[in-house]
């Protein structure tokens, strides 16, 4: 039966891909690959003899083409990236769009992710989080991004060339403060795998020797809200109650705007009521 398998393979030891991704890759017709070279050093390793396609961001839209010719002549089909697995932050994604809409199965065959393994090895918060992929290197959009980092309240996992790396945290470092805290990943699951932890400002020192070597992921932790001042609750509920809100309904909306808890809320209003004889 024709279908297409989005099989995950490894980010850097050859050792870190399943059974079943070795077993579909040896079972179906042909194998599309990002770069045919490098997917070539994962076939010999599994002795694996499929014939490999070309598949990449120059030639997707021929290929998604000739892809369901391939289909309609009930051939089975895999798509590989170059490593990990394939659609995040590589190409793939119009003939996974295109096959679906044309009624075919897609299945997946789960494995290695690089920003995965780097987000549950960081150390920051995994849940939520947002992946953003490569940051774009200039213009409206990299100044869109950095301000949306800087607001995030989550963790944002980004890919990042090596010697692009220093540039991206000395932005963050003028885009989110200097304390903020980010963890740099780089050649996971190899020899020289590595995590740098720290903030801002230590991680940018750390690397002033010279970029890190290998693919790279970028880690940020959440902005921290900061905590309303008492002051400024006070005064918010204080002129609530001066405009005619009842001390349950100040509290409420005083919470509602700058986020002080509705009990500490509450405490002031029926404190300041209490002062200016306002009833409940």
């Amino acid at each position: 039966m024709a279908e297409l398998y989005i099989v995950s393979t490894p980010i850097g030891n050859l050792t870190d891909i399943t059974y079943r991704a070795v077993e579909v890759l040896n079972s179906v017709d042909r194998v599309l690959a990002e770069d045919t070279r490098r997917t070539s050093i994962l076939f010999r390793h599994y002795g694996i003899r499929t014939p490999l396609v070309s598949a990449h961001s120059h030639n997707e839209a021929a290929r998604t083409q000739q892809l369901l010719e391939w289909l309609a002549a009930g051939e089975r089909i895999a798509l590989v990236s170059d490593a990990g697995t394939p659609l995040l932050s590589d190409p793939g994604a119009r003939i996974v769009q295109t096959v679906v809409s044309a009624g075919y199965r897609v299945t997946p065959i789960p494995g290695a992710s690089a920003l995965l393994t780097a987000l549950v090895a960081s150390g920051l918060s995994p849940e939520p989080f947002t992946f953003f992929g490569f940051p774009p290197r200039s213009g409206r959009d990299r100044t869109a991004l950095l301000e949306r980092l800087r607001d995030l309240d989550h963790t944002a996992v980004l890919y990042e060339s090596p010697n692009r790396v220093v540039r991206l945290l000395e932005d963050l470092v003028e885009c989110c403060g200097r304390d903020r805290m980010v963890v740099v990943a780089r050649e996971l699951t190899k020899v020289h795998e590595t995590f740098v932890r720290g903030t801002l400002s230590e991680v940018v020192a750390y690397y002033a020797s010279g970029p890190p070597r290998g693919e790279v992921v970028v880690m940020l932790a959440g902005a921290v809200a900061a905590e309303p001042e008492a002051a400024d609750a006070e005064q918010l509920v204080r002129e609530l109650l001066a405009s005619g809100h009842s001390p349950r309904d100040a509290a409420r909306e005083a919470a509602r705007r700058i986020g002080v808890g509705r009990n500490q809320a509450y405490e002031i209003a029926l404190s300041l009521s209490r002062q200016e004889g306002h009833s409940e």
